[in-house]
């Protein structure tokens, strides 16, 4: 539902903007579009729209966080929603990062740790980008949005929208675990099933939305979702006292977390927070074998992934099959010298095994998946045992139990 009410009624709010939130740009070819008014992809490529900020040292100083509440709104400077009645908050960020002692000790590793997105409301990182979004929608005046999903991220709008009194609609796979589906239908959404993977929700969505009633938060077919994401970055970089991992193994599928991260890590350097000697993290794309697109490109086996044909996984997050932002993923693997790699779903579930047994943290199949790839690297020599590996889970496993049960590894 296209409104102009926000610029109309913000007005007197345009200093405040100015002074934080600059304008939207174009992540292929770098034009400006507007912030005040609904946005999707640029008009000009067709490509994710990036925010950027009018931030610099002293814009804002780490001795400001101090007695600011633990949640991803303690960095609110540097996030888009300009008016703070707009934040649409269950408490979601600043999870912890874990120390895995007994899984280093086990494979003579020197710095082994876990961030755990399970934490977060609605037990995923999909909490954060979509308590961004869905502010954003009602900072603009929008009272409806709808979603393509591989399952968390309907739960998370759902839920933000309940929060926030706004209409949703999931489109979700048919094949997804109940426990999704009946999340979604708790919070009021409107679930809708479709047949395939999440590229034919997305159709579905395009079928439904035809005449822009409603909001559409897809993956980076909107630019607010990414700077909730991108509030992983503030906090591994704060956590760790303002030093940072060597790797970060991140398992991938829309990717917005893998490109967030990267962007929170150069923001950091332009407020001075991180030094501008600080040598930022190699950052390892994981995907199932079962749909590989971004380690298909990366590897010069296709020369993208709009094409690609994908099949179900155990780890629902990770069957993409055809990203919009693989040409940013694959910018900040080579920019950071990392590297993208495919884990079969029998190594997801010996990671997800592995990580009950040993550690205690029952992860989603996407984190099994990264520790599985963290062994294969070890293995290939591409990883070290001194450096400081950082394991990013991305959920908690109890939603997943239709798919892994009977499927322990011993």
């Amino acid at each position: 539902m296209v409104t102009g009410t926000f610029r109309e009624n913000t007005t007197m709010n345009i200093a405040i903007t100015s002074s934080r939130l600059g304008d939207l740009h174009c992540s292929q070819c770098g034009s400006i579009h507007d912030a005040l008014v609904r946005q999707t992809i640029s008009t000009c490529c067709h490509a994710p729209l990036l925010c950027q900020y009018v931030i610099g040292p002293g814009s804002v100083q780490k001795s400001d966080l101090l007695l600011r509440p633990k949640s991803l709104w303690r960095y609110e400077e540097l996030l888009p929603v300009i008016l703070p009645e707009n934040q649409v908050s269950l408490g979601e960020g600043f999870t912890p990062i874990l120390a895995l002692n007994r899984l280093a000790s086990r494979y003579d590793l020197r710095h082994l740790s876990l961030k755990d997105e399970g934490l977060n409301p609605t037990g995923s990182f999909k909490a954060r980008g979509l308590s961004l979004a869905v502010s954003k929608a009602k900072e603009n005046g929008e009272k409806a949005c709808i979603i393509p999903t591989a399952g968390n991220a309907g739960v998370a709008m759902a839920a933000y929208c309940a929060r926030a009194g706004l209409e949703a609609v999931v489109v979700m796979p048919r094949h997804t675990p109940d426990a999704f589906k009946e999340e979604c239908i708790g919070y009021n959404a409107t679930l809708v099933e479709v047949d395939g993977l999440i590229n034919n929700c997305a159709a579905k969505v395009q079928e439904i939305n035809q005449n822009g009633a409603y909001f559409d938060v897809s993956t980076l077919k909107e630019p607010y979702r990414l700077e909730g994401k991108k509030t992983m970055g503030f906090e591994i970089a704060e956590q760790l006292n303002w030093q940072l991992p060597d790797v970060i193994m991140y398992p991938t599928g829309g990717g917005t977390g893998l490109i967030g991260i990267w962007k929170a890590f150069h923001e950091l350097k332009m407020l001075g927070w991180l030094s501008k000697n600080q040598k930022l993290p190699r950052m390892v794309a994981v995907q199932a074998e079962n749909c590989s697109p971004v380690v298909d490109t990366y590897w010069g086996k296709q020369a993208n992934s709009r094409q690609y044909v994908g099949k179900p996984t155990l780890a629902n997050g990770l069957a993409v099959p055809r990203p919009i932002g693989e040409p940013l993923m694959l910018n900040v693997l080579r920019e950071s010298g990392g590297t993208a790699i495919a884990v079969s779903e029998d190594d997801m579930l010996e990671g997800v095994s592995e990580l009950c047994r040993h550690e205690g943290i029952f992860v989603a199949p996407e984190g099994g998946a990264i520790w599985a790839a963290t062994k294969k690297l070890l293995h290939q020599g591409w990883l070290q045992p001194e450096e400081h590996i950082l394991l990013l889970n991305t959920g908690s496993g109890q939603k997943y139990l239709d798919n892994i049960k009977g499927k322990w590894v011993r």
